[in-house]
């Protein structure tokens, strides 16, 4: 199964994690980059979890953790809680992640890149995880390398779509500034007015 990657505003969402361990730890820290509202439901709950600021609910899982939420990730080592909480969250049209069961899974957590202004999920569908990472890894390092770029596209983008009417030549002034980026050229005011001109010119 090939799964589409959908991106969505989770901020202020409210998200359920049901357990209290390592898995549900790294689940957390995830989610957490996007500030949603995490509540976690566990009968042990690791001190890393606690010092998250998240909601916490010290006690088994209760079928009415679910009324209200937009996602939950099943992240505990009983198979029996974890299918119950599948079935459940299926049968209210919930999104389920069940961790290390894709079959009960409605979405899936890919290796994430979140920097320098990118947002990426690089999955391999469970073919091959060790090789997602790979590709994770790399991509980081390419954005480190690159730290300044998308702010200094940003910056200009407005400019840019106001003063060029015609799309493709803002597709050519978009490519030029970027080449100029990734040649680590001084990208200034009178260097991007020169692009916008020479765009304009060429019509």
């Amino acid at each position: 199964m090939a799964y589409f990657p959908f991106y969505i505003d989770i901020k202020d969402k409210k998200i359920l994690v049901v357990g209290g361990g390592k898995v549900a730890l790294r689940k957390v820290e995830k989610l957490l980059q996007f500030e949603p509202k995490i509540t976690v439901v566990a009968p042990f709950i690791c001190d890393e979890i606690r010092k998250l600021g998240v909601s916490i609910i010290e006690r088994k899982f209760i079928d009415s953790d679910i009324d209200n939420i937009f996602c939950a990730i099943s992240a505990t080592d009983d198979e029996v809680v974890n299918g119950h909480i599948f079935k459940l969250c299926s049968e209210k049209n919930i999104l389920v992640n069940t961790v290390d069961d894709k079959d009960k899974c409605g979405f899936i957590f890919p290796a994430l890149v979140n920097k320098n202004g990118i947002t990426a999920g690089i999955t391999s569908s469970g073919k091959s995880p060790v090789y997602a990472k790979y590709i994770r890894e790399r991509l980081e390092n390419l954005l480190d390398d690159n730290a300044d770029i998308t702010e200094t596209l940003f910056k200009y983008r407005k400019r840019i779509k106001s003063e060029i009417r015609n799309e493709a030549d803002r597709k050519i002034v978009f490519e030029r500034l970027l080449a100029l980026c990734l040649s680590r050229d001084e990208i200034d005011d009178n260097l991007v007015s020169k692009l916008i001109e020479e765009a304009n010119n060429e019509n």
